[in-house]
């Protein structure tokens, strides 16, 4: 059924809109921190800040810009072993596996472990070793599981990504831009799983044959040095330098940040999420089932009916942008009763500018009968004989 633009009622519900944010900003905005201005500030080559539930860019450096990203790689590994496979399944740790080189969980060739505990030694202690048995497991082969990795980024939108392994030790064709990867950790981080595993402090595995067992500590000192720190990965290689995938969570609201080639690894990433907390505030730009505007039903038993949100909708914005979101209502023209109530009637487009920011279903807010033909031929023949 053709849409068509509400606007009558968009232009009823922009100024509610624009009143409703400035009552929930923040009268007082924080002071623009200097990352705005001073790149200098941040050490990283490449570095950004994003929103993780609606994938804005808060802040940007270099952030297209292809770089190696040594252990930060596993990111995505996790995500697929979590995905593809089953947390209780016993793998066998290959003799390739076992002598993987770099950072390692001490793993022996014949060694039997869960993919649960491998997850740990990946993400905990950074085991290229526990990354290669993951991989073998999953696809057969390195080699098979970095063609899922390639198209599990393409499908995620990470088009600037191409991986050969699933640790990152150097390879040419294995690299990344800051803006894919944080991509690519806002996808793993709505997994509650991948959640729960990468803010352990610690996770303690058996070692057949010693006395005592592997103790993994979590290696990312940004769970104890920044509020609300939650995540994900850090990752060293000579070839990439200090790398860090990191991200917060207050009051509900997650940011993402990622630093590629960083002398300064933690410093810049808690930069980066103070500027994000300090500078945007997440709104609650419409809850489900508000009611935005009504409807003319077609042979209903009422005429009109109530158009609502689908559900929440919440974005970060500045304090100076809230004059700047604006509302398009497409609505199905004439919907035809009978109608369910929360049957779809159309979509809400929201801007800041020219940029959308996100669509919401728009919905029947409550059921509509259809009018029983006798009542409506009756009145169709007392409009005729006005």
């Amino acid at each position: 059924m053709e849409l068509m633009l509400c606007r009558r009622y968009a232009l009823w519900l922009l100024p509610v809109m624009v009143l409703l944010l400035s009552l929930l900003l923040p009268a007082g905005a924080a002071a623009e921190n200097e990352l705005e201005n001073e790149e200098g500030a941040i050490t990283a080559r490449a570095a950004i800040l994003m929103d993780r539930e609606t994938g804005r860019v808060l802040w940007e450096k270099n952030a297209q810009l292809r770089l190696p990203m040594a252990s930060t790689t596993k990111i995505m590994t996790a995500i697929l072993a979590l995905e593809l496979g089953h947390e209780a399944d016993i793998i066998t740790v290959s003799g390739r596996a076992a002598a993987t080189e770099g950072s390692s969980i001490w793993l022996e060739e014949g060694e039997q472990k869960t993919l649960e505990e491998l997850l740990y030694g990946l993400m905990l202690r950074s085991g290229n070793d526990a990354a290669v048995a993951i991989a073998e497991h999953i696809a057969g082969s390195v080699e098979k599981f970095a063609a899922l990795m390639n198209e599990k980024a393409a499908a995620i939108g990470a088009t600037n990504t191409h991986f050969c392994n699933p640790h990152g030790l150097p390879d040419d064709r294995h690299y990344t831009t800051a803006y894919d990867l944080a991509l690519i950790t806002a996808y793993a981080l709505q997994n509650e799983r991948f959640r729960e595993i990468i803010r352990t402090p610690e996770y303690i595995i058996s070692w057949p044959g010693r006395e005592w067992d592997r103790v993994l500590q979590n290696q990312n000192r940004l769970l104890e040095l920044y509020p609300g720190g939650d995540g994900v990965k850090t990752g060293w290689t000579k070839a990439a330098g200090r790398c860090f995938v990191g991200s917060a969570t207050r009051e509900g609201w997650q940011l993402v940040a990622v630093v590629l080639d960083a002398p300064q690894m933690w410093e810049d990433t808690m930069q980066l999420l103070d500027y994000g907390f300090e500078t945007y505030t997440r709104q609650k730009i419409l809850y489900q089932g508000q009611v935005l505007c009504s409807a003319e039903v077609y042979k209903g038993e009422e005429q009109r009916v109530d158009v609502v949100a689908s559900n929440d909708f919440h974005y970060p914005l500045r304090p100076e942008e809230r004059s700047r979101v604006r509302y398009v209502f497409k609505l199905q023209d004439r919907p035809a009763a009978p109608l369910a109530a929360g049957q779809k009637l159309g979509e809400l487009e929201m801007y800041l500018g020219e940029n959308l920011l996100g669509r919401v279903e728009l919905q029947s807010g409550q059921a509509i009968r259809r009018m029983p033909l006798g009542h409506y031929l009756a009145g169709l023949w007392a409009s005729l004989m006005r």
